[in-house]
């Protein structure tokens, strides 16, 4: 998929660090797969870093698409981090609190109907 069609579609920000894998419909809603992309967080920068693979995919709800339910599905990446010997990940701040939404989603849905959905 193009980078800038993906960015359209994807929350501010998040194809500059998820590239796309793939796009399934299943029972009516679209599943979108993205992986992160092999960029050192920057409160590592300096430190020598090894990907060493991801972590447990996890789903989260966007906005529909086309009016059918919307998940992004990330694979989010670790590294080692060769002078500590600890795994270390980018902070991300994707999922806003309380929900499994994306936080431009949430906010919309707050706006919309004046709470933050915590069941979706």
């Amino acid at each position: 998929m193009d980078s800038t069609l993906l960015s359209f579609i994807l929350p501010v920000g998040l194809s500059e660090y998820f590239a796309f894998d793939k796009v399934e419909t299943v029972g009516g809603s679209t599943y979108i797969y993205l992986i992160e992309k092999n960029i050192h967080p920057k409160e590592f920068l300096g430190e020598e870093l090894l990907s060493k693979g991801f972590f447990d995919e996890v789903s989260v709800r966007d906005f529909p698409l086309r009016g059918k339910p919307c998940f992004l599905n990330l694979k989010r990446r670790k590294w080692l981090n060769t002078s500590t010997g600890k795994i270390v990940s980018r902070d991300w701040n994707v999922v806003a609190e309380g929900t499994k939404m994306t936080q431009e989603f949430a906010f919309f849905f707050e706006s919309l109907f004046g709470f933050k959905p915590n069941k979706l």
